[in-house]
């Protein structure tokens, strides 16, 4: 029976090509998600530590205006603290968009 024998050969070799796509995508599609994932986590940390700690820095700016500037900024004026810290939270968002958008670029 050498016909039966070539048949369970190719049947072998069906398997053998089958279980190589299965290694060959969990390589290629489930390792590249792990990393992803991690580049993600990592990302989304830092993304949250820097915005809290440019939350605080803008707050400090805030109270050092209201506090430290004796009585340039009471009364009519107490509003012009804000308006300066939000300039400066502009700025900052500002010059992230630019950093952000002029990597993009290149």
């Amino acid at each position: 029976m050498p016909g039966n024998d070539a048949d369970k050969s190719v049947v072998g070799k069906g398997q053998d090509v089958w279980e190589l796509v299965v290694a060959y995508a969990k390589q290629e599609t489930v390792e590249p998600l792990k990393g992803l994932g991690r580049w993600l986590k990592f990302g989304a940390v830092g993304s949250l530590l820097i915005a809290t700690g440019v939350s605080l820095l803008l707050l400090a700016g805030l109270r050092a205006l209201q506090t430290e500037t004796g009585t340039s900024f009471t009364g009519n004026l107490s509003w012009i603290p804000y308006l300066i810290v939000l300039v400066g939270a502009a700025v900052v968002a500002g010059l992230s968009f630019w950093a952000i958008t002029a990597k993009k670029g290149k």
